[in-house]
Parts: C-alpha cells; sequence; structure tokens
C-alpha cells in the first residue's frame, strides 16, 4: 500500500501549534506534499501547550478522529512529550478507541510508548521510531538520509523489510529556530550493532519503547501514570511478553546511571526479562552513558538473554522504523534485523 494522506496528531506535547515551530511546520508539510502525500493536521494538533495540556480529551479526541477518516492512511505523531497517559480515560472508558480503532500505519516514538501500548492492547500493529517534528521537519536542507530511506519504505509499502546499523551517528542539536535552518548536525563514526550477552540469533515480535516512559506507568514513583496505567490494565502481563523481543531506549534526559539502573530493576520485578527471547537497546543520545549503561544492563539481566546494543532507534539520530507486532529475526552476525511481513 502507498500512503496517500497522513493525518498529524499531537497526543502529547503541543509544541507543534507554538510560533517557534511554524518554520518546521512548513518544511514537513512541503516534504510530504513533495513525497505526493496530502497531510491534514488533526483539529487539535495545532493549538499549543497550554491548551492541549489543559485538555487531554482533546488530544484523545483526534486520535479517534484520525481513526474514523477513512481517507486517513497513517497516523503520524508530531513529538513525544510526557503525559500522554492522560488520554486513557477518553479512550478506555467507554470502549472508545476499540470503537473507531483499524489497522492503519501509526507512527511515532518517545512519551508515544504509552499510545502504542494502548493499540498493542487492542491488537494493532504499529511502528515506533520516528515523528513529524523530529524527522520529518529535520531543519537540515533534506531529512537525514537514513532516516528517510525508513520514511520511505514505511510510506511506499506500508511496511519495513529489515534494518541495519547506520554507519554515522549525530550530535543533538540545540538550536532548531528559524535561523538554524539548513546546518549540518555534527557526525561521528557509528560502529554497528554490539551482541552484551546471550547468542546473536533470536526471534519474536518486538514491543517496548522509551524506558522513562515505561518506567512511569510501571513505578509507583509517578502516582497518576501508575494508577491510571493499572486501571486500564495498559502495561501487558509477563504472560503476554513471552516469546517477545523487548526493545528499551532512553529519551533525551539522559538519565544517570543511578536510575537508569533503578528502571532496569524495576522493569526486572514484572518477571518480563524471564519471558522475552531477547531485548534490544537504543543507541542512547550523544552516546551519553554509553559503557555505564552496558554494564548495568548485563549486570541486571542476570541470565543469558540476549542483549542487542547500540541499536538506531529512539532519542539518538539517526533513527530508523521498528514494526511492532510483526514476526522478526536478529541476526547479529550479519548485523540485521529481518522482518517477516506474510504472517
Amino acid at each position: 500500500m502507498k500512503v496517500k494522506k497522513i493525518g498529524v496528531v499531537s497526543l502529547s506535547s503541543g509544541i507543534l501549534g507554538e510560533d517557534l515551530a511554524a518554520h518546521q511546520v512548513e518544511i514537513g508539510k512541503k516534504r510530504l506534499n513533495d513525497m505526493g502525500i496530502e497531510v491534514k493536521f488533526m483539529e487539535n494538533s495545532l493549538k499549543g501547550l497550554d491548551y492541549l495540556d489543559k485538555n487531554p480529551s482533546k488530544r484523545a479526541e483526534d486520535l479517534l478522529n484520525a481513526f474514523k477518516d477513512d481517507s486517513i492512511d497513517m497516523i503520524l505523531c508530531a513529538i513525544g512529550g510526557e503525559d500522554t497517559y492522560r488520554l486513557l480515560p477518553y479512550l478506555f472508558k467507554n470502549d472508545e478507541l476499540k470503537n473507531v480503532v483499524s489497522q492503519k500505519i501509526f507512527l511515532g516514538f518517545s512519551d508515544t510508548t504509552v499510545n502504542h501500548l494502548m493499540l498493542h492492547k487492542l491488537g494493532i500493529k504499529t511502528f515506533y521510531g520516528q515523528a513529524f517534528l523530529t524527522e520529518v521537519a529535520e531543519i537540515d536542507n533534506e531529512m537525514l538520509p537514513y532516516s528517510k530511506s525508513y520514511f520511505k519504505e514505511l510510506v511506499k509499502t506500508g511496511t519495513i523489510s529489515e534494518i541495519r546499523p547506520s554507519d554515522i551517528w549525530y550530535d543533538e542539536r540545540t538550536d532548531f529556530s528559524k535561523m538554524a535552518v539548513g546546518t549540518k548536525r555534527p557526525s561521528h563514526k557509528n560502529n554497528g550493532y554490539e551482541l552484551l550477552q546471550g547468542s546473536g540469533k533470536f526471534s519474536g515480535e518486538i514491543l517496548g519503547g522509551c524506558i522513562d516512559t515505561i518506567y512511569q506507568i510501571i513505578s509507583e514513583d509517578f502516582k497518576e501514570a501508575f494508577d491510571l496505567a493499572n486501571k486500564y490494565n495498559l502495561f501487558p502481563s509477563a504472560k503476554d511478553w513471552k516469546n517477545k523481543i523487548l526493545l528499551l531506549e532512553t529519551s533525551e534526559n539522559k538519565p544517570d546511571p543511578k536510575l537508569y539502573r533503578k528502571m532496569i530493576k524495576t522493569l526486572k520485578s514484572t518477571g518480563i526479562f524471564d519471558e522475552v527471547n531477547g531485548v534490544i537497546i537504543g543507541k542512547p543520545q550523544d552516546e551519553k552513558y554509553y559503557e555505564e549503561y552496558k554494564q548495568i544492563l548485563v549486570e541486571e539481566i542476570d541470565s543469558n538473554l540476549s542483549i542487542l546494543y547500540n541499536f538506531n532507534v529512539g532519542h539518538a539520530l539517526p533513527r530508523c522504523i521498528v514494526p511492532f507486532g510483526v514476526p522478526c529475526e536478529v541476526d547479529f552476525d550479519n548485523q540485521v534485523i529481518r522482518f517477516n511481513n506474510e504472517k
């Protein structure tokens, strides 16, 4: 299937509607139009930070309407944020999402992890790893080539066939202003996937996302998020993780090693590492705590569970796109993850 129309939603942060992002909105819209794709910004997606913070129901309404609109082939998240869990009552209290959901392409990352888990709960396959502002509206003269290759594959075919490492990685920007349009990011050589332990070959369907966000819904330190996630059974049970592959990546907050260990320990307490077939870890943004995270993972996941590290997804650029809910095979020796889209 070829994507003809994209619906853009702001399910978390409302920054898409702020004046400081106006130049990126135009850049992203033009890039999609140049690909032959029509863009629909859902009704509330451009209403800004304050409005969407105060009106989570309106964010939920946009998601429901994007699923209801048969002309929309793909739902693309504007960016992440920190509180999309607040949409839960407006999507699940009366089966609102269940009643309209269908198998459309849904793409987002970061806080959008929660939305992926919502859709997983309803049996919908989704795609993790990119967003409108961070990829399509990149302020360099073009989308970053590695990221663009996966985005184009998805909009042209509706699938991702395989993922290989990027040859380079980029520093995060400190300036996203109009004055910075056309400037390039500093880049560095990337060293491919690392196998921290276990077998280099493992298989299963991938599920997971940003560990900071997952921690928010499984830790009692975040009472509102934890209580809502529990009420609507958002985080899959240990049984639901059986034979899956867990994907984890860290946010732009670059959690320090002490917090990272706490997050991994909390995940471990759910029994998840006893059920999954392997773990894939995204490259940390700017490679901050790169070695420290490796050590913590091996120390805390104290079995011979396969751990693949330095995967190009999440908050470190460039980013691939990861299909959730599609059988795949990880082949470390050949540095590739292949997806069986026929099953």
